[in-house]
């Protein structure tokens, strides 16, 4: 379980000042898969940062299944077990997918293995395992092996960024059939981020961030309606 009590996070703007990106957030997420939507500059992608290490927080605590991580860093978030992938994910320029499924892995593992990783992601194992991460990938394909190194981590909490950024419809509609796979088969908690309905429509529970507050939190059947119907003053964010 993860949880946030009176989490805020601040920035200096360039006059000198401050600006308050996030306000005394406090939540309990321990459903199995919560998407985080809102409006663009709310707060969601902050947020998401701060439950990985990358921002420290301005005031607050942070829970790891009762264990104070607030002053943990990126690196020792991962070890205890939080996965962060970006909108835009990394290439490593020399390294093979099979070498980074490896590492992900944290062991030595088969071929054999590896390829289940990259079919869970509905790619075929026979035409990536040996491929480098370069500029030949595309978007899609980027972010669908950056799932398979989750997977291979095997870890007790995922966050996923803005995961269909900047990819076409068919990369998308892969997308969503990996996250539903996911839902079925982890062991952990997912939580994402992200404005599209059908990935909305995924999750357990939805998390709404407007003006770096939490305006409403609770099950999909809830939430969803009202926001496709477009009664966005109660929540407090803009048609998504």
């Amino acid at each position: 379980m993860l949880e946030l009590k009176n989490v805020s996070f601040k920035v200096t703007t360039e006059d000198g000042g401050e600006k308050e990106i996030l306000k005394n957030v406090s939540l309990k997420i321990e459903d199995r898969f919560v998407a985080i939507t809102g409006p663009n500059g709310g707060g969601k992608s902050t947020l998401a940062k701060i439950i990985a290490g990358i921002y420290p927080v301005t005031s607050g605590q942070i829970f790891l299944d009762g264990e104070d991580i607030t002053s943990k860093s990126i690196t020792e978030r991962a070890k205890m077990g939080i996965s962060f992938a970006f909108q835009q994910p990394v290439r490593f320029k020399g390294l093979t997918v099979r070498d980074l499924i490896t590492l992900a892995a944290g062991k030595r593992i088969s071929v054999t293995e590896a390829c289940t990783y990259l079919s869970e992601v509905s790619l075929c194992a026979r035409d990536y395992i040996d491929r480098e991460i370069n500029a030949s990938l595309s978007g899609g394909e980027l972010k669908r092996i950056e799932i398979a190194m989750i997977m291979a981590r095997g870890t007790k909490l995922s966050v996923f960024d803005e995961p269909e950024a900047g990819i076409d419809l068919w990369s998308f509609n892969n997308l969503i059939r990996v996250f539903e796979k996911m839902h079925e088969k982890i062991n952990g908690n997912i939580i994402i981020i992200s404005h599209q309905e059908r990935i909305l429509d995924i999750a357990d529970k939805i998390i709404v961030v407007s003006n770096g507050e939490v305006t409403n939190y609770g099950k999909k059947e809830e939430i969803l309606p009202s926001l496709l119907r477009g009664d966005y003053s109660k929540f407090g964010c803009v048609k998504l």
